[in-house]
């Protein structure tokens, strides 16, 4: 017995212990973080913790990177479409001269009354195949007379007082506006209606 009593007794004199209670309880602590740090459990433990992190870092970064991919391809497949699409704007802009220039010469055949029929079919023809080629471009005119005014799409050269028609309304087209695509490349430019003078000065009297 005498023995035994020995042995727990050096056990629990330990280097680094002390006799009092509460230094013995640290000890203990320490005794059983250092069992706990030696534990290959808890090592694997640790290290499968950290390997996870680092997964979940690399899988998050890899669905950045996967969005940010699909982004810069959705992206250049749009800008190669509209290259498509506008690559002949700078052509086309220059044929509207041409289609100004054909509407013109019908509309000064057609009030002429000497003019030769066929010369005024062959106009008719040759801007009719004109607004077909245009058309497969995506070109269109721009509804002008009758509409409100659109600084979008139409461009005022003047305005001109009328009684015939609301403030603010396109009365007259010098000339047509176009759209490429439903993207504007020309205006349209236009005459804009404006109230008679007399009418806003009635207009003011009777306010006051």
């Amino acid at each position: 017995m005498v023995e035994d009593k020995k042995i727990i007794d050096q056990d629990n004199n330990k280097p680094g212990c002390e006799e009092n209670g509460s230094d013995k309880e640290v000890c203990q602590e320490t005794v059983i973080e250092e069992e706990s740090e030696q534990d290959p459990v808890v090592e694997l433990n640790k290290q499968l913790a950290s390997e996870k992190k680092e997964k979940e870092e690399l899988n998050e970064r890899f669905l950045r990177l996967c969005a940010e991919f699909d982004n810069s391809k959705k992206r250049a497949l749009r800008e190669i479409n509209d290259f498509r699409k506008f690559a002949n704007e700078s052509i086309i802009k220059e044929m509207l001269l041409v289609l100004d220039n054909l509407e013109r010469a019908l509309i000064s055949a057609e009030e002429d009354s000497s003019s030769n029929k066929g010369v005024i079919d062959g106009v008719k023809m040759t801007l009719k195949e004109m607004l077909k080629i245009f058309g497969k471009y995506g070109v269109v005119s721009i509804k002008a007379v009758g509409e409100i005014f659109n600084p979008e799409f139409h461009q005022a050269i003047m305005q001109e007082e009328t009684d015939l028609h609301t403030e603010n309304t396109v009365i007259k087209e010098l000339q047509k506006g176009y759209l490429m695509h439903e993207r504007l490349i020309r205006p349209a430019m236009v005459v804009v209606s404006k109230a008679l003078l007399s009418d806003k000065k009635d207009d003011a009297g009777t306010t006051k």
